[in-house]
């Protein structure tokens, strides 16, 4: 009797009846539980106490309740969904929704994806499992993002984050999406990330996270869908993409320690070089790592005040 290959498809009844079975709970390659888990991850809560009890948390404006009943809908486990009406620092009567999980299986699953219990801001990563990622940033956004028009009119996507690894993500997956690039940096108010994508780079990446039939807030949906109607004007100029500076430039131009040499050297114009090499000598930048050895990405730098010696 011939064996069967190894790689053979294997079928199942439902498969011979027609039954679709359902995937498993927080499936992070099921577009809405990845996007689910995003959400949860930016606005969610997990709390635990003795002999294993704890909840997982979800409070948004009630505006957005149908969200939590496709959460609901999602989890194969008991939860609620209340309402609550109370004084906060922006409002004296603000009306918000509650959605509440208490299993124990279904709050290890979303620990063990990387929801962590407790204060959890900067701690959030992406999954370190396969997972839909256009979906799982949906859920970032739709819960601490943001989708429409500047009060110059012009289309934006943006996120408010306090994790970096979040943050970073997001760049880099916009990045190959669009060509937009961004470098994070926390505001010195409190220590978040603000990143912020505008036109044409807006557009792409809200077309793409934005898809027809997603699981969204229906208003970020409607407002992403909005964004397509933006035509750029006639007199309104493309600005090339900013050539960010590298450490190994910064060694090159602090060891030539002149902007006309350092600028033909490095490609760049002296405006730029001048201008950067008083934010490395005031300390506005910091100064590029490994400064006193050359590395694989560019020579090393003598100490400060020393000038070049060039051998003949």
């Amino acid at each position: 009797m011939a064996e069967r290959e190894p790689s053979a498809q294997q079928f199942t009844l439902d498969d011979a009846l027609g039954i679709d079975t359902p995937a498993p709970f927080m499936d992070l390659e099921v577009p809405e539980y990845a996007y689910m888990f995003g959400f949860l991850q930016a606005d969610g809560h997990l709390s635990q106490q003795s002999r294993d009890r704890g909840r997982l948390t979800v409070e948004i404006n009630v505006r957005d309740i149908k969200i939590l009943h496709e959460f609901q809908r999602l989890t194969p486990y008991n939860s609620t969904i209340r309402e609550r009406t109370r004084a906060t620092n922006f409002s004296e009567s603000h009306h918000s929704a509650i959605w509440t999980l208490c299993s124990l299986e279904a709050r290890t699953t979303v620990n063990q994806l990387g929801l962590p219990y407790g204060r959890k801001s900067k701690k959030i990563t992406p999954p370190r499992v396969e997972f839909s990622r256009r979906d799982y940033l949906r859920g970032v956004i739709d819960a601490d993002g943001a989708v429409g028009y500047t009060g110059q009119g012009l289309p934006f996507v943006s996120l408010t984050t306090a994790s970096t690894a979040v943050g970073v993500y997001l760049c880099r997956y916009t990045r190959m999406l669009t060509g937009a690039e961004r470098i994070i940096r926390r505001n010195a108010r409190d220590g978040i990330y603000n990143i912020v994508y505008t036109k044409e780079a807006a557009m792409g990446l809200a077309a793409d996270l934005y898809y027809p039939g997603c699981l969204a807030l229906e208003r970020k949906q409607t407002a992403a869908a909005s964004l397509g109607a933006w035509v750029r004007p006639a007199d309104m100029k493309i600005a090339p993409e900013r050539r960010r500076w590298k450490q190994w430039e910064d060694r090159v131009l602090l060891q030539q320690d002149n902007p006309t040499s350092a600028a033909e050297a490095l490609g760049r114009t002296v405006q730029s070089c001048s201008l950067r090499l008083w934010r490395l000598r005031s300390g506005k930048v910091p100064m590029p790592a490994n400064d006193q050895r050359g590395t694989e990405d560019g020579p090393g730098l003598l100490p400060a005040g020393a000038r070049p010696h060039f051998s003949p």
